[in-house]
């Protein structure tokens, strides 16, 4: 578990992270350098969850040595939908989300924490409404949790 107390926001206790794929910590569906041995240390205080729509068919290999699962989403459902049921599944109060695209938007509004990467391919508008924290780069996200003081400043009332 990981926990940040957040003046004028509460206590997150976060057990969950939950990761879009491509366009979020990969591109082309290659993942990016530094992600997966971020994530790794993550992996000690959270459960690491990659969800997928798997584009590029490359999400399963590219995200084999993470410490997590990789889910591939059904091809026949609204991605954003399944992305929102899957954090209420875990429990949405603590879970953070992390994407970029209009898919993500629903489960970065409901995830205690939305984290939306501007990253090289970009990011939704809506995206960007429903999340609580800005980033340029995927692994610039994932050290806000690392270093959960970056976090607190950025977020303080």
């Amino acid at each position: 578990m990981l926990t940040i107390e957040i003046p004028g926001r509460g206590v997150l206790a976060l057990e969950h992270i939950v990761l879009d794929f491509n366009g979020t910590m990969a591109l082309d569906g290659v993942l990016l350098p530094g992600v997966k041995e971020r994530l790794d240390v993550l992996a000690e205080k959270l459960q690491v969850h990659i969800l997928t729509a798997d584009t590029f068919g490359t999400g399963k290999m590219a995200c084999r040595e993470i410490k997590g699962q990789v889910h591939i989403l059904e091809q026949d459902r609204e991605g954003a939908l399944l992305k929102k049921e899957f954090i209420a599944a875990l429990g949405k109060e603590k879970t953070v989300a992390v994407g970029n695209g209009t898919n993500d938007t629903l489960m970065l509004k409901d995830a205690a924490l939305g984290i939306l990467v501007l990253g090289p391919e970009g990011a939704s508008w809506k995206a960007l409404q429903a999340a609580d924290v800005v980033v340029t780069d995927i692994n610039q996200g994932l050290d806000l949790l690392l270093n959960p003081k970056r976090l607190v400043a950025t977020l303080r009332a």
